[in-house]
């Protein structure tokens, strides 16, 4: 027989418990590439996700009327709603995924036969010479038959075109750096155009991003179809991103570029909707310079020339294969100053000719609901975080009550939202998404994002583009105070509005909405901490980013051969298991399939040994090839969340 108590703990419960259930006995078992899992899966989470939507709408809103309550309250469920639009969307992207490796695999004796002439243009504007020359050694390695390199200097830097020079790269200047990247880019495409032998198609890198020696031949393959205008490539990264490194959890967390370039990417391909990012692209030429070139209104150019060329008959398809690696934003500044370019470059176009809601600009539907989905994510999403610190401390500090529930029917439609988000969302991303880091990302630049989004919604076409950084000497310790103030505000609100619960509320008898409130405080908390660590930010090694690896690798001293593995690997040396073949200082050949260069024994332990490699101009290039050919990657494959929680306590511990 059923007791009313034991009712009512099924009643709370049991929706997470089978959720939980579910998530552990069947998904693991389940491929990701399965498109009815992938849709029975995100179909539940988004019955769950609006079950609970629809109890904040009707059941937690308190009474209508002109009080702050009801006003704060409206304002909450307005912007989670509009949240929870945008999460449906995505989930609907994400019930289909697409790889065209077989295409490709296809196409490339195409290709190859043909061999169109490629021009690769690599932008740059205050990058400094190392991050230049890996980039050109990677760029004329690649092994397409017929392609030219081509350096696109907005810095008009005498010593880079001696460099280009050396390299046998062709050099590109103009007068001034009018539109940036777009006008860099314009100013190329001009002097192609009046070449005696118009290039078919154009690859475009940024300064940091190094190509793999396939890159044409793989993305240059998806250009059989004449109706592709843009094949994208993913971007991946050499060096951790600011919150990898400052949190100390690079090799158990993935960069967050990794959930947007191998889950939405592929997804919103599989779709119709992949765009170009502006690096590690092929366009087809004639049609570029049909339309002008890059547009200009809008410092993300990227995404709206795809928007542009979709207007000619184009489509932008895209490759996740690692065909390139490039450099991370290095500072938490640097991280939200691109994050905000982007946010002000989607709200310039939503706002111009080519904006969703414009009717006869030539859009197809799958790009209006795109561009809708992602100025909800650039606006409402980071407001949604800013008001998640804000209301329970208005709560405690004011009573103003914006959220009336109680903790059992809370508990029975917040938690199996969250858990079934959380498992299908790991299940899908091979857990590169965790809610507490999502949120710890967003919070980190939210700040930054919604300035850019008003002041783009205010004023669009006076915005300007703004360069990431990249390269600059990090070899000590800095404190991002202008953004650090802002944490600590909201530290000391989250603080004082928990001190007083506990010294001027009987914390025993706490009604239920007071009660939520102290324990949303309590996860902000964390939340607020993580993002003040990720403020004090740590030195950083300029010498060779290291790659985790276990590639078999041969040493040969005086005509004996030993062989070993490796545990990492630079541009400057490689670090091996085992006990050293000779005594520190002795001189060695190291052989690691094709790649072979001169190096020493720098150090030694009893379980392994250290080799630094020749150090001359021929010697770095070839080490440079081989450590940037893609073989080696910095993250693990799938996040742990375990370990994540554990070295993010480890570092906060420290």
């Amino acid at each position: 027989m059923t007791t009313p108590f034991s009712a009512d703990i099924v009643e709370v419960f049991g929706p997470s418990v089978a959720v939980v259930a579910v998530a552990v006995a069947v998904l693991p078992n389940i491929p990701r590439d399965n498109a009815l899992a992938r849709g029975v899966a995100l179909g539940i989470c988004a019955v769950l996700s609006w079950r609970y939507m629809f109890w904040r709408l009707f059941d937690t809103l308190p009474e209508p009327g002109l009080t702050l309550d009801f006003l704060v309250g409206a304002l909450f469920v307005g912007v989670e709603l509009l949240c929870m639009i945008n999460s449906s969307a995505s989930m609907v992207f994400l019930s289909r995924v697409r790889s065209r490796s077989k295409d490709v695999d296809a196409a490339i004796p195409w290709l190859l036969e043909r061999a169109p002439l490629i021009d690769v243009l690599i932008c740059t504007y205050n990058e400094e010479q190392a991050i230049l020359e890996r980039t050109l050694i990677g760029a004329v390695a690649m092994s397409y038959p017929n392609y030219r390199v081509w350096v696109c200097d907005d810095g008009r830097r005498d010593w880079l075109r001696d460099l280009c020079a050396d390299y046998g790269v062709g050099y590109l200047t103009r007068a001034d750096n009018s539109h940036a990247k777009a006008g860099n880019i314009n100013s190329a495409l001009k002097h192609l155009a009046a070449l005696p032998q118009r290039p078919e198609f154009v690859s475009i890198l940024d300064a940091d991003f190094i190509p793999s020696r396939h890159f044409l031949t793989r993305a240059g393959a998806l250009m059989r179809d004449d109706d592709v205008g843009v094949v994208q490539t993913p971007q991946h990264f050499f060096n951790p991103d600011p919150i990898q490194h400052n949190l100390h959890i690079t090799r158990v967390w993935p960069d967050e570029q990794r959930f947007f370039f191998e889950a939405i990417m592929a997804s919103k391909d599989a779709w119709g909707a992949a765009f170009c990012c502006g690096t590690s692209v092929i366009l087809r030429f004639a049609p570029l310079w049909e339309i002008g070139g890059f547009p200009t209104d809008s410092v993300t150019e990227d995404y709206l020339v795809t928007l542009r060329l979709r207007q000619k008959g184009f489509r932008t398809i895209y490759l996740n294969e690692p065909l390139s690696l490039g450099l991370a934003p290095e500072s938490l500044a640097e991280y939200c100053g691109q994050r905000s370019r982007w946010c002000l470059g989607f709200i310039q176009i939503c706002k111009g000719p080519s904006g969703p809601l414009k009717p006869g600009n030539g859009l197809k539907l799958i790009d209006r609901l795109t561009l809708i989905e992602t100025f909800i994510h650039w606006t409402a999403s980071y407001f949604f975080r800013i008001l998640a610190l804000v209301v329970p401390a208005l709560y405690l500090l004011f009573d103003i009550q914006a959220v009336h529930a109680e903790l059992g029917d809370a508990a029975s439609h917040i938690a199996p939202f969250v858990l079934a988000h959380c498992a299908v969302l790991l299940w899908l991303t091979q857990g590169r998404v965790l809610p507490l880091m999502s949120e710890l990302y967003q919070l980190l630049c939210a700040v930054d994002v919604l300035s850019a989004a008003i002041a783009g919604m205010r004023n669009p076409e006076r915005q300007k583009f703004r360069v990431t950084a990249k390269g600059m000497e990090r070899d000590k310790r800095q404190v991002q105070w202008p953004v650090l103030r802002i944490f600590l505000f909201f530290l000391l609100l989250a603080t004082i509005s928990v001190a007083r619960a506990f010294l001027f509320r009987d914390t025993t008898s706490l009604p239920d909405s007071a009660a939520m409130a102290l324990f949303w405080s309590w996860y902000n908390f964390i939340v607020i901490i993580l993002a003040c660590y990720c403020c004090i930010e740590r030195p950083q090694r300029r010498d060779g980013e290291r790659f985790l690896t276990n590639v078999p690798v041969v040493v040969a001293i005086d005509g004996a051969r030993s062989r070993f593995h490796a545990a990492n690997i630079s541009i400057s040396g490689v670090k091996l298991i085992g006990v050293a073949p000779a005594a520190v200082g002795s001189k060695a050949r190291v052989i690691i399939d094709d790649f072979e260069v001169d190096a020493q024994i720098s150090r030694a332990t009893d379980a392994c040994f250290a080799l630094r490699f020749d150090a001359s101009p021929k010697a770095r290039s070839k080490a440079i090839r081989h450590v940037f050919s893609g073989r080696y990657a910095l993250n693990r494959p799938e996040a742990e969340p375990a370990r994540v929680m554990r070295a993010i306590l480890a570092r906060v511990m420290r």
